[in-house]
């Protein structure tokens, strides 16, 4: 199993007890679908490494997990290291929301300039994401954020926006070529 082929749930954060527990960080939206998750891949030294484990309880984002056939000073060595999933494991969305890896690759398709590009990457930035658009080799940076995006297609690739009054002219206007 590749990383590539993964989406990060989350990460080790701290041993819990004495019998080798561990507390792991859930980053996900809804921590409470994974209650009865029974393994996950631990990433250590850039490979994907398969433990099993059972969650004994969830608080918010946090869960405690008994990995199982590890030591105590076995586990403590994996704390500070990420957990993974397969991709086919996400749960399915639908409408306007999507998971960021998925839009990668997909048209933007402004109300007011048609098509600006293609989605090469979003940028995960803390005060919000930014989709990073290229049209031409010119890069366009929309937020990822409810009021902009009108309809995700995902039959046809393509995100249909509203930019704020003058984004997309900041970018593609002669002066600033």
């Amino acid at each position: 199993m590749n990383i590539s082929d993964c989406y990060c749930l989350g990460r080790i954060t701290k041993p819990w007890g004495v019998k080798g527990q561990l507390v792991l960080f859930l980053d996900v939206d809804s921590p409470d679908d994974y209650l009865d998750l029974d393994s996950a891949f631990v990433e250590i030294k850039g490979q994907l490494v398969p433990h099993f484990f059972h969650i004994d309880n969830i608080n918010g984002n946090k869960a405690v997990a008994t990995f199982e056939d590890l030591t105590p000073e076995q586990a403590g060595a994996l704390v500070g290291h990420e957990l993974y999933l397969p991709l086919d494991l996400l749960p399915k969305l639908d409408g306007n929301r999507f998971y960021f890896h998925e839009v990668v690759g997909f048209r933007v398709v402004d109300s007011q300039h048609g098509d600006i590009g293609t989605i090469e990457q979003v940028i995960e930035y803390p005060a919000q994401p930014l989709f990073q658009v290229m049209k031409n080799g010119t890069e366009i940076l929309i937020p990822v954020i409810d009021e902009v995006i009108d309809n995700v297609d995902r039959t046809n690739k393509t995100i249909y926006i509203t930019a704020p009054n003058g984004l997309i002219d900041l970018y593609l206007s002669d002066t600033n070529k």
